[in-house]
């Protein structure tokens, strides 16, 4: 730890002295940035977050130490003092319920809180304690009195905020890795004051259990080793969906045996324990029994030379809370749709039973048009290394009606508007299901993160042969900053940017979710031999041959893709909305009828989205392990390059100061020629390759362009040094909490969007330490599972 202590001296004396140059107006050569599960233009972009520590290099008159060299193995994993908080305002939206919604929304979102903190457990073996740790404290004190505590220890005021944004950014992020970027949060001050603040706490003072946890955690909290830099398999990552002796290996065993028992592996997860000298793979379901039950669990078998067997209990008490809330929901439900899906929601949760989510996902889909939206479960991906495994999340939203307007005549066209996509009938579904698409005020987005939109279920064959949801969350989008420097752009583009990225990005997440996520046929087998498609008449676009491959039975999308499925997903969706924001007729649909109006829509949208690629998206590449980080950052980089390699002029990117700016410019006369016909062709790669199950020829086209070069014209590696130099920290989101007075009415309580604000709505949300003993005895019963964490 010595170089770290050095390092946090530095940092301090470093941060001084910017703050002297910035007294005495010493002028800095700056420049700004921007980052999409929320857009990336939420990030905060002002001067003062380029002044934060760590992050980016800093020139003046006065030839100031350069901060990147000074401590890079910390830079990339610290947020910054300047970090950003707004208000997820939904005030106007929750005050129009009715009494009995409200009561609705209010058990809900309890459900969902609850079952949010199952994406604890599924971060790091340390993520659970961190959160009981520091929720302990700030039950037992508010921050201004554990402030003044430990300014009176030697804490320095930067250091206590440093405090403050580590626990926003634990309980932002469900955890002490980013929910975008699975890359680790580390605290901006020393270990030294970190443990003074601490010790300070009324809550350490009073409550043995404090120490204890702060014991086992205090070193995790720090730990910069190349394994827990990032999430990931061993060796090069942590990962608790997997016991901490399994690697990429065993999780293609593991997924062998699952795909011919014909199990889909989202509520569980896998530990490879010894048991009377046998390795065997326990495949543990979520669930509130824990006893065994035919249907569900399976008994020890053998496959391969490997021993398997399906067991279930996993988050046992926190799904029990889940659905405490959701029976009493069901009380308030509006119709008999939502009864049945929360009575199957339950069932699930109880039985560990994914038949019975699906169950569930299918009332839901039948529940059009409802006052509160709301979904939860097992459900996104992204975080399992093997691809498979869900993190837990709800959400609850009001519909916004007026909103929700245009998105209902896009649904009314999409099956026309289908027919502009570059492939041919039989890759498209039998039928389009009309899918409701709303546009929602958020009053709960409990797991790692809050989306811009979301298209679900995730099941694909309940998305391609009954239907699906499409939600776009407006008062995420009400976040986007249009005010702030963005770098890498001209002027011109600077302006245009400001003036129509909200208009843009709302046309893109529109299309993106419903005609991205809601296209394209999966070509299958059954078990009974017969095909979904005409198998000697259909033709590979690609090859012009008959086709020759497609999923058998019990393959799905996300076990035959695995790891490479969410951001090929992604990368299908974006270029889908790239392509057809194209059409004249469909920007008419958003309102936008003029054509120099449409053409700024237009170039916008490609701009943003090619800037996204090659001036953000880098931050989620990690050079030591050549690894992406996040699924929807790779699509961006891949379409970037794909855009580029387009050539004619059509996408350039040059570097501009040696080792400091670079300089993005498209040529908006050559989108709709040499544009569309690079994004036609590889769009219509991506379907092929997905529609006939070709992981083969997905995986050799996605990683092509996924490399991050070393050299060459475009350098990318070299490159990512000077997008970190200026990225910026993605927004907080504080969210209000609802409760039920003595007036048996439910109130909504709003907070300051400030770190102290945050934090308070967390404290107000568990008032009590009975989650963070729960959250505690869960990690004891895992241990065993992770001994490169707790050797104890």
């Amino acid at each position: 730890m010595l170089w770290l202590k050095s390092i946090q001296r530095s940092r301090q004396q470093l941060n001084r002295l910017c703050q002297l140059c910035n007294r005495n107006q010493i002028r800095f050569h700056t420049a700004s940035s921007v980052r999409v599960r929320t857009p990336a233009s939420l990030r905060s972009t002002s001067f003062c977050s380029s002044l934060r520590p760590l992050s980016i290099r800093y020139s003046c008159s006065a030839n100031l130490p350069q901060a990147a060299d000074m401590a890079s193995k910390t830079a990339h994993f610290v947020l910054p003092n300047t970090q950003p908080i707004a208000d997820l305002d939904c005030k106007r939206a929750f005050e129009n319920l009715t009494e009995k919604e409200k009561l609705y929304a209010h058990y809900f979102s309890k459900a969902s809180w609850d079952g949010g903190l199952i994406a604890l457990i599924q971060s790091s073996p340390e993520a659970p304690l961190i959160f009981s740790l520091l929720h302990r404290i700030f039950v037992a004190e508010k921050p201004a009195e554990l402030k003044a505590k430990a300014l009176v220890a030697g804490v320095t005021p930067e250091d206590f905020t440093g405090f403050l944004v580590y626990a926003c950014g634990v309980f932002a992020n469900a955890g002490n890795y980013k929910g975008m970027g699975d890359s680790k949060i580390v605290p901006n001050l020393s270990a030294e004051k970190f443990e003074a603040i601490v010790k300070s706490s009324a809550a350490y003072a009073s409550e043995p259990r404090v120490a204890k946890t702060f014991e086992k955690a205090k070193d995790l909290i720090y730990a910069l080793e190349s394994r827990n830099e990032i999430l990931g398999f061993a060796p090069d990552g942590i990962t608790t969906y997997w016991s901490d002796n399994c690697t990429k290996e065993d999780s293609e065993i593991v997924n062998s045996w699952l795909t011919s028992k014909r199990i889909e592996p989202y509520m569980c997860r896998t530990f490879k324990v010894l048991e009377n000298g046998k390795t065997i793979y326990d495949v543990k379901l979520g669930s509130v029994v824990d006893s065994s039950q035919d249907g569900i669990t399976l008994p020890l078998e053998e496959f391969k030379g490997n021993q398997f067997r399906v067991t279930r209990g996993d988050y046992q008490k926190l799904l029990q809370r889940v659905n405490q809330h959701l029976l009493e929901a069901q009380k308030y439900a509006a119709n008999g749709n939502e009864e049945k899906m929360i009575k199957h929601y339950v069932n699930s949760f109880e039985q560990g039973s994914l038949a019975e989510h699906k169950d569930g996902s299918r009332w839901w889909i039948k529940d059009k048009g409802p006052v509160i939206e709301t979904y939860i479960g097992f459900i996104e991906t992204y975080r399992d290394p093997a691809g498979g495994r869900a993190e837990f999340e709800g959400f609850v939203a009001m519909v916004n009606k007026e909103s929700s307007a245009k998105f209902s005549e896009l649904v009314d066209r999409a099956e026309k508007l289908l027919e502009y996509l570059p492939w041919t009938e039989p890759y498209e579904k039998d039928s389009y299901l009309k899918p409701d698409f709303t546009s929602l005020d958020v009053l709960t987005f409990a797991g790692s993160g809050v989306p811009a939109g979301i298209n679900i279920p995730n099941y694909d064959e309940i998305r391609q042969d009954e239907g699906f949801k499409n939600v776009s969350l407006g008062n995420v989008l009400a976040n986007i900053n249009r005010k702030d420097p963005i770098p890498f752009l001209s002027d011109e583009d600077q302006t245009l940017m400001k003036e129509y990225k909200v208009k843009a990005f709302e046309v893109q997440v529109g299309l993106h979710e419903l005609l991205g996520h809601g296209s394209g046929k999966l070509f299958r087998i059954d078990e009974n031999g017969a095909y979904n498609f005409d198998k000697d008449n259909t033709k590979n676009l690609v090859t012009g041959e008959t086709i020759a491959k497609w999923y058998l039975p019990g393959e799905t999308y996300d076990t035959k893709f695995g790891a490479l499925g969410s951001s090929y997903e992604e990368c299908r969706a974006e270029a889908v909305g790239l392509y057809l924001s194209l059409q004249r007729d469909i920007l008419e649909i958003f309102g936008f009828k003029d054509k120099v109006e449409q053409d700024n829509i237009i170039y916008i949208n490609w701009l943003s989205l090619i800037w996204n690629g090659m001036g953000v998206a880098l931050e989620m590449f990690n050079p030591k392990s050549k690894l992406w980080l996040q699924a929807h950052s790779r699509a961006r980089f891949v379409i970037m390059k794909v855009l580029l390699e387009a050539g004619e002029g059509l996408v350039k990117v040059e570097e501009t100061e040696g080792g400091k700016n670079l300089l993005l410019t498209v040529d908006r006369s050559k989108i709709e020629t040499v544009g569309k016909k690079a994004l036609g062709d590889f769009l219509t790669k991506l379907q092929v390759y997905k529609s006939t199950a070709d992981i083969a020829e997905a995986t050799k086209m996605y990683e092509h362009y996924s490399e991050v070069n070393e050299s060459g014209p475009h350098p990318w590696a070299k490159w990512r040094d000077i997008c970190l130099a200026h990225k910026k920290p993605r927004m907080i989101l504080v969210q209000a909490n609802t409760e039920v007075g003595k007036d048996n009415k439910v109130h909504l309580k709003t907070y300051e969007a400030t770190h102290e604000g945050y934090i308070q709505s967390w404290v107000e949300r568990y008032p009590t330490t009975e989650i963070d003993d729960l959250l505690e005895t869960i990690v004891d019963k895992d241990k065993k599972y992770f001994p490169t964490a707790f050797s104890n």
